[in-house]
């Protein structure tokens, strides 16, 4: 299933498919690639030196003139300058090299626009690698029908790819072994693209990233802005959830956007990577590959030792992808519990396994912002519902119109981030002013924290990788209904506890209650305010 681009635009490139040599028999033809996975080129000829210019070198023999050519000294001095002068232009206008790896796992549905996509770009990458790996489906054979040489013709002039596809079979390292094997076809490169099996990009997002990434050597990776495209979502439910997935990425992305452009993770969806940037951090952490298996979430990881190599790590303001969504609670919960605990298994203290916490570590500080924030939504939600429930039940309860100042800066922020998405859409501003939506999805999320953080502290050694790849075949337990069952069971029981107390002790508990759960809301509520109006400067999720 194709997935349109939301701009109605003259296509930027075109693609035509370029018949493979029939022989490489060619005098002069050095079929060995210049870096892994490039092309062949003929070595240029050597170059003699001019006649009568300096005395060759002690036992070097004599070269006779070039027939034609006067055997002069200034004619040598003026050809050899004219050939320095065009060596340095053509040293200035040199174009980055840029291999792209797709890691791709049972992605039948998606990998043909992919690749297409790619095909597509304005700077379309030099060598674009397929890495298929444990798929279990027809991805392969449909990559397989884009593998082969394609001349493109772009606003840039013509440009030249090749597509290659590797199935490596059963991988027990998964992605992450998927990505170190395209690492060893492109490490010749200048930069890495890595492209999930799912992600589709706007014609002019590689574009962006090169100029970005050519134009300061101190950029160790950029990130595109993701997104997800909601016009082929179909049901109620899949509606829901890749709404409040939409608000969650532009949420993030303008986070990261407003801190500098400094982005905490470059997320494997889609963003480029010095190769220069990537030995360095391998060799800081005795690393051969760049991608470990030792975390949850490998790309934060990988982000981490990029930033403590001394590189920056950015998203970029222009460069856009669609990535996949989940369209299921099974589906999303696993998702979010392996990211979720990928990053508190990185940013707590102490060693497990070959994991160390860097909880100090800058680009971490987000995750910490995001994992105290839920935890108080979590408090004041149910410290409000509990004390709600209590104060009805003895008729202490009297209403103040200042308890509805929080939902309504809630939902205002909510509309602004809304407004701030790129291709911003009813269902967008309706999920934002509905307020129950966003109310509902805050509680999924709720779910997800704390079933991370359980996880977490008990120790429980599972993987998560399957996990997540039997939930998105509609697999799995029904894990993600605990945390709702233990917060009713938590709510029963302060039910039951609450009616054998005295009216003296329950006096005293709402007395002492309810200016906590008000000064905590007070707090949150000047905090989401402060984001309300803060200055966005121009910058579009």
């Amino acid at each position: 299933m194709h997935s349109p681009h939301r701009e109605k635009e003259v296509p930027l490139a075109e693609y035509r498919p370029t018949p493979a040599p029939q022989s490489t028999a060619v005098t002069g033809y050095d079929p060995t690639y210049p870096y892994p996975g490039g092309a062949g080129y003929a070595p240029a000829p050597g170059y003699a030196p001019a006649p009568g210019y300096g005395a060759p070198a002690y036992g070097a023999p004599s070269y006779a003139p070039a027939p034609g050519y006067p055997a002069d000294a200034s004619y040598g001095a003026d050809q050899f300058s004219e050939d320095f002068t065009a060596v340095l232009e053509d040293g200035q206008t040199r174009r980055s090299t840029i291999g792209c790896v797709i890691p791709a796992y049972n992605e039948e549905e998606s990998i043909a626009d992919v690749i297409e996509g790619l095909l597509s770009q304005t700077r379309v990458p030099d060598v674009i690698h397929v890495v298929i790996n444990n798929t279990t489906d027809q991805t392969a054979k449909i990559a397989a029908e884009y593998a082969g040489p394609h001349e493109i013709t772009t606003d840039l002039g013509e440009q030249f790819t090749e597509v290659f596809v590797h199935d490596i079979g059963k991988n027990p390292d998964k992605k992450v072994g998927a990505l170190n094997y395209g690492y060893s076809l492109v490490e010749g490169c200048d930069f890495l693209l890595g492209v999930d099996g799912d992600t589709i990009a706007h014609p002019k997002a590689v574009e962006y990233l090169e100029t970005e990434a050519m134009g300061d050597s101190r950029i160790g990776g950029i990130s595109a802005i993701y997104t997800i495209d909601d016009r082929p979502i179909k049901g109620l439910l899949a509606k829901f959830l890749i709404a409040g997935q939409r608000t969650q990425f532009a949420a993030f992305n303008l986070q990261n956007l407003l801190r500098g452009r400094n982005m905490a993770v470059l997320g494997g969806q889609f963003s480029i990577f010095s190769t220069n940037a990537l030995r360095d951090a391998m060799k800081a952490n005795h690393q051969s590959t760049p991608w470990v298996k030792d975390s949850e979430v490998e790309d934060s990881l990988l982000s981490l030792q990029i930033k403590s190599a001394g590189y920056l790590t950015k998203i970029s303001p222009y460069a856009r992808a669609y990535v996949g969504g989940m369209t299921t609670l099974r589906g999303y919960d696993a998702q979010q519990v392996k990211w979720t605990y990928g990053a508190i298994e990185l940013m707590w203290p102490g060693q497990r396994g070959d994991t160390k916490g860097q909880p100090f570590h800058p680009n971490l500080r987000l995750r910490w912002f995001e994992n105290f924030g839920m935890l108080t939504n979590l408090f004041v939600r149910v410290a409000f519902i509990t004390l709600l429930a209590a104060s009805l039940s003895i008729n202490a309860f009297v209403f103040s119109a200042f308890w509805l100042i929080p939902p309504v800066v809630a939902m205002l922020l909510n509309l602004r981030i809304a407004r701030t998405m790129k291709y911003c859409d009813n269902r967008d501003v309706l999920f934002a002013v509905l307020f129950l939506p966003a109310e509902m999805f805050m509680w999924v999320r709720i779910g997800h924290f704390l079933r991370s953080w359980s996880r977490f502290l008990s120790k429980k050694k599972v993987d998560n990788w399957a996990m997540q790849a039997k939930a998105e075949r509609g697999g799995g337990s029904l894990g993600y209904w605990v945390p709702a069952i233990l917060l009713i069971a938590v709510l029963i029981a302060s039910a039951a506890i609450w009616s054998i107390l005295g009216p003296v002790a329950q006096s005293s508990i709402l007395w002492v209650g309810w200016p906590i759960v008000g000064v905590v809301t007070v707090l949150q509520t000047l905090l989401m305010f402060s984001k309300l109006v803060r200055r966005h400067h121009g910058y579009k999720v």
